[in-house]
């Protein structure tokens, strides 16, 4: 079997979309921590055009953008199937994958931007109205998007909805109420329970972590960020100036006293 990596950072929600689905196929692969402030050569080989990530390297052969890996990975490996058989229910769920692209995606970046005032009120707005189609039209009264198995409907929506949640704690509003949308928060559920996606969860925390930073420094939410890196190492080196500017202040104090009593 060739071999297969994948290049990424754990907090972003678009890698964790290819993670899922090699684990729900079976597929060893090898994960390649990607620092997005120091962008390794690798991944500028790999991916020449947006120099983004998640980046599947497959025998060698890069592949890019996350639901472009995840419809190559359903090719390439068969087993386990996260695509309906019926030509129609592929249709379907290609319709529904490119809606979570071209509507949720963006409405949770403009959420995330709009802090206060009218653009937050329009960022909420556009996301309601988003997660009530997928309410009365998406599911249909199915366990999952596909009928009773997870697919790869289910890894698009899971993995903003997931974001979405944390990112709303950090702006302070709460979208995702079970009494509005019970049919989708029940799907919600059912897909955090599956064992691949439930052991392969990033950390909250961390999300919460960086999402906060960001929100309160003004820097941008990229889609595969290493905030909480830069962020952490800022840290350090503010407290490692704060105590050379202690140690300073004490010698000189020391050295004032001891020049006192000799005088």
């Amino acid at each position: 079997m060739a071999e297969v990596k994948l290049h990424g950072r754990l907090l972003s929600p678009f890698v964790c979309r290819v993670i899922w689905a090699l684990k729900l196929k079976g597929v060893p692969y090898e994960f390649v921590a990607e620092d997005l402030s120091n962008k390794s050569d690798l991944l500028l080989k790999y991916n020449p055009v947006h120099k983004k990530i998640p980046v599947l390297v497959h025998g060698g052969k890069p592949v890019c953008e996350s639901m472009i890996i995840l419809e190559y990975i359903e090719e390439m490996w068969p087993q386990n199937p996260l695509m309906p058989n019926n030509p129609y229910d592929r249709a379907l769920a290609r319709f529904w994958i490119k809606f979570a692209e071209d509507k949720l995606v963006v409405a949770i970046l403009k959420l995330f931007r709009s802090i206060t005032g009218q653009e937050l009120e329009n960022a909420k707005k556009e996301i309601l109205e988003i997660l009530q189609t997928l309410e009365e039209h998406g599911l249909r009264e199915r366990n999952f998007f596909n009928g009773d198995n997870i697919g790869l409907v289910d890894i698009a929506f899971g993995s903003m909805l997931y974001w979405m949640q944390v990112i709303g704690d950090v702006v302070g509003v709460k979208l995702f109420d079970s009494h509005k949308f019970p049919s989708l928060h029940t799907w919600f559920e059912n897909f955090k329970q599956v064992p691949e996606i439930e052991e392969n969860f990033p950390n909250r925390d961390d999300i919460w972590f960086i999402s906060n930073i960001a929100v309160n420094s003004g820097w941008p939410l990229i889609e595969c960020s290493s905030i909480k890196f830069v962020c952490v190492s800022h840290f350090v080196l503010v407290l490692f100036m704060y105590w050379c500017l202690k140690m300073f202040f004490s010698l000189c104090f020391c050295y004032c006293l001891v020049s006192r009593s000799e005088g």
